[in-house]
């Protein structure tokens, strides 16, 4: 990362409560194409969230613990604080030093930090829904990109296109997008689906096809400038009566097991590929 840091923009996306289950099953029956596109080798990477609901598992991303891989570590980490005795810090992991998190790190490395938010952690209105947006420069948020939006990731990808546009080409970026759509309420991604029906697994799955058919935008208008490196994942999952579960922040598997991918998108004068 510290040949990416200072060369790239950089995206992060969390598909906000999105079950790996899911997002497998879509992206092995062709059902999410322009995110699979993607993916490395066409398949999510299965890992674990940091935390069971949005909160906690994203101080915990901002501060350098992404999506652990679900597999015995230790696992060298992306991005890490400077911290005596870290095991997941090695020489590839890009090391802040004088910022407790990502987001103020880039901002000291001349990035401007733009947040879209998506849920109500993001929306800016209560003191609690200010700390996470609070952490960058600039931040979005309006009804329009909420849960109980049908077309709110079409909002926020619209927000984005304008922030990419408004920035001066010189200017490196980096923008986070919570995606609110696979939230509940999902019910209305469903055609003929009712309010009284509710949520379910089908619906969640029809929420993430709706953030497929839009997300090449967003990739499109963070390419347009210069490669940038891309991390889209789920901050953690959330279940849909599994053992009796309705929910997340609990400790069942369909919430701690999360998709994951990091990728690069080439820019218009790049010769990397997306493999």
């Amino acid at each position: 990362m510290n040949g990416i840091v200072g060369s790239h923009d950089l995206l992060l996306v969390t598909l906000d409560t999105l079950r790996y289950d899911v997002a497998a099953e879509l992206a092995a029956a062709g059902r999410i194409p322009n995110l699979a596109r993607h993916l490395p080798g066409g398949a999510w990477e299965l890992r674990h969230a940091p935390g069971s609901f949005t909160y906690a598992s994203h101080q915990a991303i901002f501060a350098g613990f992404l999506p652990t891989p679900a597999a015995p570590g230790p696992h060298p980490r992306l991005f890490a604080a400077s911290f005596a005795g870290s095991e997941t810090t090695a020489d590839g992991t890009y090391v802040f030093q004088e910022t407790p998190d990502l987001v103020s790190a880039l901002a000291h490395e001349g990035y401007r930090t733009v947040c879209v938010g998506g849920v109500g952690f993001f929306n800016g209105r209560p003191p609690l829904g200010s700390v996470l947006p609070g952490l960058f420069q600039e931040s979005h948020w309006e009804p329009s990109f909420g849960v109980a939006s049908p077309t709110s990731f079409a909002s926020q990808v619209e927000r984005a296109e304008e922030v990419v546009a408004a920035l001066p080409r010189e200017r490196r970026l980096f923008l986070f997008v919570n995606v609110s759509a696979l939230h509940q309420p999902n019910w209305f991604h469903t055609p003929g689906a009712t309010r009284e029906a509710g949520d379910s697994r089908e619906t969640h799955a029809a929420a993430l096809e709706y953030v497929d058919r839009h997300i090449g935008r967003l990739f499109a208008a963070m390419s347009s400038r210069r490669d940038c490196f891309a991390i889209v994942c789920s901050d953690h999952g959330t279940a849909y009566g599994d053992d009796g579960f309705t929910g997340h922040r609990l400790g069942h598997e369909s919430v701690w097991n999360v998709p994951y991918a990091h990728f690069i998108l080439p820019g218009p004068d790049s010769m990397e590929t997306t493999a």
